[in-house]
């Protein structure tokens, strides 16, 4: 396998685009990416989206991007792993490039929650569960995630507030990136006034659902020469897979796919969780977020909502995370949402951060999730040699 590099990224501002149909979005950050790689040409795309047949009647995404973007002719479909499609599509563009099988892939997340409003997106959201025996009894994403918290504050000693740090964080750093949605940091006393959305989760444990679209053109990291800005190198790649529902679980705390995925994407790279300098995290649920951290190793169970607590995630902190808003605060771009993340972990590689920069980044371990934990897709992240 060879070494694949990103040698381009593009991305939209996330958001609510009532004006901007689906195939328009994906193309402006496709041709931002293309322009960011120095006009490389891909052979191949492979496009990562969540709902767009329900939300926005149109499947057959990889021909339809392939036709707008003037790439007819290529190698394109579409990777369906309800929020995690985007690392799911991440990795296929990876193991393209990386078998050699594909010089240049084009990798674009896009959704667009718009296209349909109220119930209708809570039904739509909730097929990426169980069908037969959650979402027929009415069970939506938020309301699991709800359950998952209340056990987690029953088994643990957290505060009324443990979980404010995670949405502090999110919103601290959502001020620093010009694509987020919420562009605005919160108070601790915000966060405990906020309403109550599905007992105990409040508005701002829950990521805002958005419009958005990201990309990533991949090359062979031989093809990176002369490079405008240091090349980023895919170090290590991995998913993995738990039970759909929820019940069929021994342990509903633990998130075994988010440490199963991100320990295999580690052993690739050669590296340990001591070498990463960033997580991003899957925090479309602030409960995720504790899990996650649980799950990967950076915290002992129970113990996550410390790490938000104590700052230990913050720009400066021990574990830095959500480092451009995460979900928070950048918004829950459905499929994209893997490729905005490898995005933003980008420019932190490569010191386009802006103020958000970390002082020290040079190996981040980005994950995206569909479900709790149903899949996961990890990827390590770092600068080439």
């Amino acid at each position: 396998m060879g070494d694949v590099i990103i040698a381009g990224i593009g991305q939209t501002d996330v958001g609510e685009h009532w004006d901007v149909g689906l195939r328009d979005l994906a193309l402006a950050a496709i041709e931002e990416a293309v322009r960011d790689a120095g006009g490389l040409k891909p052979e191949a795309m492979y496009v990562g989206n969540m709902l767009a047949p329900n939300l926005s009647n149109q499947a057959h995404l990889g021909a339809l991007l392939a036709d707008y973007a003037g790439l007819a002719g290529i190698e394109a479909a579409t990777v369906e792993a309800a929020g995690a499609s985007g690392g799911a599509a991440l990795r296929q563009g990876y193991l393209a490039v990386a078998s050699g099988m594909v010089s240049i892939a084009l990798v674009v997340g896009v959704e667009k929650f718009t296209d349909r409003i109220g119930s209708q997106v809570e039904a739509a959201a909730a097929t990426a569960g169980d069908s037969d025996f959650e979402a027929v009894q009415g069970l939506t994403p938020a309301s699991q995630a709800a359950m998952l918290m209340k056990r987690y504050l029953h088994e643990n000693d957290v505060p009324a507030d443990g979980f404010a740090g995670f949405a502090l964080t999110a919103h601290a750093n959502g001020a620093g990136n010009p694509h987020a949605m919420f562009r605005r940091p919160i108070k601790r006393d915000t966060y405990a006034r906020a309403p109550m959305i599905s007992e105990p989760l409040n508005q701002y444990d829950i990521a805002p659902s958005a419009d958005g679209a990201a990309a990533v053109l991949l090359a062979p990291g031989e093809r990176m020469n002369s490079p405008t800005f240091a090349p980023v190198r895919i170090a290590g790649s991995a998913s993995a897979v738990d039970t759909l529902a929820i019940h069929d679980r021994q342990d509903a705390l633990e998130f075994a796919s988010c440490g199963l995925s991100a320990a295999r994407a580690l052993a690739q790279a050669e590296a340990s969780l001591g070498d990463i300098d960033f997580f991003e995290y899957h925090d479309s649920y602030s409960i995720y977020a504790a899990l996650a951290l649980e799950s990967v190793g950076f915290a002992e169970r129970g113990k996550g909502w410390k790490l938000a607590a104590d700052r230990a995630i913050a720009l400066d902190g021990k574990v830095p995370a959500a480092t451009m808003g995460g979900l928070k605060a950048r918004g829950f771009a459905g499929g994209a949402t893997g490729i905005y993340q490898a995005v933003e972990a980008t420019l932190q590689l490569q010191g386009r951060a802006g103020k958000n920069q970390l002082k020290q980044a040079r190996r981040g371990l980005i994950q995206s999730m569909g479900g709790p934990g149903s899949t996961v897709v990890s990827h390590v992240l770092q600068t080439a040699d």
